[in-house]
């Protein structure tokens, strides 16, 4: 439509600490190491890499933190008029290979209490939406993703289930601020470092980045 050269898109990544039943979170280590890991590999050209944010592993009591984290990045993107793009990476204990999560669901059924002692049960995560049955999907191709990353010889697949856990709840507030500033989020699962290494995490990650700046 007129532009030249590769479109500017700018991806803020965001991983969780520790919680109960996870003393080492995957998603802590690759999103701190993260900036050092595409120094030293590199990025396509027109793809930037913003804010790199690891967050409490809490609901309601962690909210006040990604909302800052988002107003900040979003304020610093302002003068930019490239995609901007909310990647958050989580956790799944059981799992064996990566998960792309499409949406996320209006419902806080915690498991267990999150880090800052809140357990909800079957709440709505913004009253305002309706019910605890209503969802939000990503705006992301969660299609040309997925065949790129398999592409590419990574063992991963899609999700319609992102638990009601604090994933969820994450993913649920993000997509909403997505949608209100015009920007895209998404959200993948990890596997622990027990069932995919940390170097094979971090080479999977880099290539999540490729993949949804060149399809986003």
């Amino acid at each position: 439509m007129g532009s030249e050269g590769p479109k500017s898109v700018t991806i803020h990544v965001t991983g969780f600490k520790k919680f109960h039943g996870v003393a080492q979170n995957p998603t802590e280590t690759a999103v701190s190491n993260l900036k050092y890991y595409v120094e030293m590999k590199g990025l396509p050209a027109g793809v930037t890499l913003g804010s790199c944010t690891v967050l409490e592993t809490a609901g309601e009591g962690g909210l006040p933190a990604l909302l800052k984290v988002i107003e900040e990045s979003s304020a610093g993107n302002s003068s930019n008029n490239g995609q901007v793009i909310w990647l958050h990476l989580g956790v799944n204990s059981g799992a064996t290979k990566f998960a792309i999560e499409r949406l996320a669901v209006n419902e806080a059924t915690f498991r267990c209490a999150d880090e800052l002692g809140w357990q909800p049960q079957r709440v709505p995560i913004v009253p305002e939406d309706g019910g605890i049955n209503q969802i939000r999907k990503t705006s992301c191709p969660t299609e040309s993703i997925l065949e790129f990353l398999k592409k590419k010889g990574f063992d991963v697949t899609m999700s319609d289930d992102a638990g009601r856990f604090v994933c969820n709840y994450v993913y649920y507030h993000s997509l909403r601020f997505a949608e209100e500033k015009g920007h895209k989020c998404l959200f993948v699962h990890v596997p622990t470092f027990n069932r995919v290494s940390q170097e094979k995490q971090m080479e999977f990650v880099a290539a999540l980045l490729e993949a949804i700046a060149s399809t986003c």
